[in-house]
């Protein structure tokens, strides 16, 4: 999908997401404790490295510009998505298969929905001559 520049690295930036989901998904299929226990280890970091200030920056210049435009449905998904993987990325500290398998299809559908919904809604609503 061709994204307006505006766009273009927080749409970079979701490649690293999926590859955090699908390392959770790897390490919740296995079942073993030590591959869950590396995984969250690693998730927990690239979280604060890199997935909040991803998560801040949208907060702070793209959902209230969206929000302004009147599209309050996506925004308050965006930001309850974005609540829910804080969460899950603070329990992670107590890891177990089932709460990466969460964090892992949460991610993923958060970045599809992203990428899908909110992404395009924006260029139509914020830079309409993209």
């Amino acid at each position: 999908m061709k994204r307006h520049a505006a766009l273009l690295q927080l749409s970079r930036e979701h490649h690293q997401a999926l590859k955090l989901s699908r390392l959770a998904r790897f390490a919740s299929d296995s079942g073993h404790a030590l591959a869950i226990a590396e995984a969250a280890e690693k998730i927990v970091g690239i979280f604060a490295s890199e997935l909040e200030p991803h998560f801040q920056t949208e907060e702070k210049d793209l959902l209230p510009a969206l929000a302004a435009a009147g599209a309050n449905e996506l925004v308050a998904r965006t930001l309850a998505e974005h609540a829910e993987l804080r969460d899950l990325n603070r329990r992670l500290a107590e890891p177990d298969s089932e709460l990466l398998a969460r964090f892992a299809t949460l991610l993923h559908d958060h970045v599809r929905f992203e990428e899908r919904e909110l992404f395009e809604t924006a260029q139509d609503l914020l830079y309409p001559e993209h």
